[in-house]
């Protein structure tokens, strides 16, 4: 969690290939309290961190190198820790 914007760039690329523009990548500490997200706007890159003081960031269940996209407002809830995957077509209970 010490690295700077040019830190993420660089295992970003390392990992995807390249940053995408309007694209935003998530990074967490063990414990899961802790988060940084490296943004690439089109125009240049900005890094963002959130600590929570209390609980964790909830994490999608993927096997290693996965993407998985969220929504703009997933991200917002689970950037604010709150239960992302209830949001969106997830929330909407259907009958059967």
């Amino acid at each position: 969690m010490r690295a700077g914007a040019d830190s993420a760039l660089a295992r970003v690329v390392s990992v995807f290939g390249a940053a995408r523009a309007h694209h935003a990548y998530l990074f967490a500490n063990r414990r899961a309290s802790r988060m940084k997200v490296l943004v690439h706007d089109g125009f240049g890159l900005w890094l963002c961190a959130r600590r929570l003081h209390r609980g964790q960031f909830v994490w999608a269940t993927t096997a290693s190198g996965i993407t998985m996209a969220l929504s703009d407002e997933q991200l917002r809830a689970l950037v604010v820790g709150l239960p992302w995957q209830r949001l969106g077509d997830l929330a909407t209970i259907r009958v059967l």
